[in-house]
């Protein structure tokens, strides 16, 4: 009997995850760093939270059954405590402030990067793992911290290359949302309470006419001939009218004339009134931070201004649509996520950047290329048992190569089979090397050195077509003293516009 074949392993993805190339992440460090230095310049500092928190400190995304498994993934401990994956980034800095409420200043400024977790169905641009960039001030519960967020998000977007005029940062309130949701009824209903502002947040996508469907009897939708039906709100004409005031030219006024007396809605404008002066006040016009109240966000835990980070410029999407970019990040303030854990009040407002989403915008404007990096300079291997020469050149290179606060010049010495030599360059060519070095027995008894400029060595041969001219003529090649390896090298990396 034959033996059976080992079944092996098919290579596949887990849906909702990816991943990414070296251009990827360099592009987001390159993007990361010039986030983090705008955060600083405003004082914050950065903390780092675990991935894993337990899962009754998540708050409201706790979900109600036996295996809390339900929007966050999630696993019992040993001691059988439920633990979660982090659903955002804001829901463990509460907890990190709470635990270590007495040694922290207040107000605390920090920020932070990471991944975060849903356990949600993936789709085109939908992904279970992504990464977030925070940042929040805890203990301030002046509307001034949160005007300060609004313009440091605009800073941010100018700092990363995006025009004005090509983003604006949009803020709202929730006092004037909730306000408005209790004049009109619904003071309770939770449910009816949601969907209105489902269909406020749909503004952007269907206009005036789809929110007003949406506010009443429910909207059909016929794109791609599936003719879905969304229920509306069912909410009267005259109620649906009103709500659609916050969509005047000037939102601020039309929500004054729908709602105004409204305790809760004239407390929301106030703050709003006064987020507008302290950004005008700073330069900031309302072509930069711009108050808007049908701006709906965190439907769940916030509490007063809300603010979202849009870019203007258009997009084709995945259906071969045009339409505008969207939101690449917002937050608001959350006055009651810390005191969950604690007995005292404490006012809290943050922002988050959704890190994949923007570096995709950066790409589509020109502003954040892939930064393809020059390749290493690349030792070849003619003897084996000289191994310990080629890794000794190398570390040589490297020190003198590599300054403190110069872009790094990698060298590596060649690890694979050293057998054909032609092999090796195939490889530097590949890798993108500048330069390579070439140094066999001969050469090591001379004591001298090959190097050879790779593009160089590419212009000086095009066009040449017999291989033995093309060996003879050593194109880009030169023999140095070991002594001049560095310079030599160095004089290379300046021809081809690295550093020297």
């Amino acid at each position: 009997m034959a033996p059976k074949k080992p079944t092996r392993v098919k290579a596949r993805q887990p849906r909702g995850f990816v991943d990414r190339s070296a251009a990827d992440l360099y592009a987001q460090d390159k993007m990361l760093a010039t986030i983090r230095h705008v955060y600083e310049t405003y004082g914050f500092e950065p903390v780092e939270t675990p991935f894993f928190e337990y899962t009754d400190a998540l708050g409201k995304f706790l979900p109600d059954s036996d295996r809390p498994n339900e929007g966050v993934f999630s696993l019992q401990d040993d001691d059988e405590e439920w633990l979660s994956l982090r659903y955002d980034l804001t829901a463990p800095l509460a907890r990190h402030v709470a635990e270590n409420f007495e040694e922290l200043p207040k107000p605390y400024r920090s920020y932070r990067a990471g991944y975060v977790f849903r356990n949600e169905k993936p789709g085109p641009g939908r992904f279970r793992q992504f990464m977030q960039f925070d940042a929040d001030i805890v203990g301030a519960p002046n509307v001034s911290a949160d005007a300060e967020m609004a313009m440091m998000m605009a800073d941010t977007m100018e700092a990363l290359g995006i025009p004005r005029g090509q983003y604006v940062i949009r803020v709202n309130n929730r006092k004037v949302l909730d306000g408005i949701l209790d004049a009109i009824g619904l003071e309770g209903d939770q449910g009816r309470r949601l969907t209105v502002l489902r269909a406020l947040d749909k503004f952007d996508k269907f206009g005036t006419e789809g929110v007003r469907l949406l506010l009443g009897a429910g909207r059909l939708d016929e794109s791609g001939g599936k003719g879905d039906f969304t229920k509306g709100a069912e909410l009267d004409a005259e109620t649906i009218a009103r709500v659609l005031k916050i969509f005047d030219a000037d939102g601020l006024s039309g929500v004054r004339e729908a709602f105004g007396g409204h305790a809760g809605v004239d407390g929301g404008l106030d703050e709003l009134a006064q987020i507008e002066s302290f950004a005008r006040t700073a330069g900031y016009e309302a072509d930069r931070v711009k108050i808007d109240p049908s701006v709906v966000r965190g439907l769940e835990y916030y509490t007063g201004p809300v603010f979202e980070a849009e870019l203007l410029f258009d997009v084709v999407n995945e259906k071969g649509q045009k339409v505008q970019f969207g939101s690449v990040g917002g937050g608001g303030r959350y006055d009651g996520l810390v005191s969950r854990f604690l007995s005292t009040p404490v006012p809290a407002t943050g922002f988050s950047i959704g890190v994949s989403r923007l570096q995709t915008a950066l790409k589509n404007l020109g502003r954040l290329d892939g930064e393809k990096r020059a390749g290493p300079v690349v030792v070849t291997v003619m003897d084996r048992d000289r191994m310990a020469d080629y890794q000794a050149m190398a570390t040589k290179l490297r020190a003198a190569l590599n300054g403190p606060g110069q872009p790094v010049v990698p060298v590596e010495v060649f690890q694979g089979n050293p057998k054909q030599f032609g092999k090796q360059l195939q490889y530097a060519d590949r890798r993108g090397a500048p330069v390579v070095v070439i140094q066999g027995g001969d050469e090591k008894a001379a004591g001298k050195v090959q190097v050879k400029d790779l593009a160089l060595g590419k212009e000086l041969s095009a066009g040449v077509e017999d291989n033995a001219e093309w060996r003879e003529m050593r194109a880009g090649q030169e023999l140095v003293d070991e002594a001049d390896l560095v310079s030599a090298v160095k004089a290379i990396l300046t021809r081809a516009g690295g550093a020297a």
